[in-house]
């Protein structure tokens, strides 16, 4: 272990995390977790909203969706900039093909944001919620192979810094 390099050292930490082979519940509810995350998936949960919402919750899901844009659009920059690659694997097929960079974490950058933004904008109810959730969606991605552990934790920083720079500028 002494004279192991960082990313050895990341890449033996997610392997021991990883239960992508493995059949059974856990590995079920890790897939739920790690789609759940999923831009489209969040873009139709924010129409839903805003389509049974009033104004309030009109002007709240385009505060969220305002966020979650500018998430996506510096998470890719980063992505773009590192070009580091997803570990090996076959489970997410559809991330490993659309996006073949895995630093940092798009899902665990959103999710934390949303956790945050919950938080400080509301509704008080779902912030437990959301604050559990992050951190299983960011588990959940190296859980089944598609990020480095690293990769999780960094995203999730970025989401952090991200939301409370949107809740301080922008609203």
């Amino acid at each position: 272990m002494a004279g192991d390099s960082v990313f050895e050292l990341d890449a033996r930490w997610s392997q021991r995390l990883r239960i992508a082979e493995q059949p059974g519940i856990l590995r079920s509810l890790a897939v739920f977790f790690a789609h759940s995350a999923d831009s489209w998936f969040d873009g139709i949960a924010l129409a839903i909203v805003w389509w049974l919402g009033d104004a309030d919750w009109k002007r709240w899901v385009l505060q969220m969706l305002l966020a979650m844009v500018i998430m996506m659009l510096l998470t890719g920059i980063l992505k773009l900039s590192f070009r580091r690659r997803r570990p090996e694997g076959t489970w997410g097929g559809i991330y490993r093909t659309t996006d073949p960079h895995s630093f940092p974490s798009g899902h665990a950058a959103r999710s934390a944001l949303f956790a945050v933004l919950i938080t400080a904008w509301g509704p008080t109810w779902l912030a437990p919620i959301a604050i559990l959730w992050a951190p299983l969606v960011a588990l959940a991605r190296v859980a089944l192979g598609v990020h480095y552990l690293s990769d999780v934790i960094v995203g999730a920083g970025f989401g952090i810094v991200v939301a409370v720079g949107v809740s301080a500028f922008l609203f």
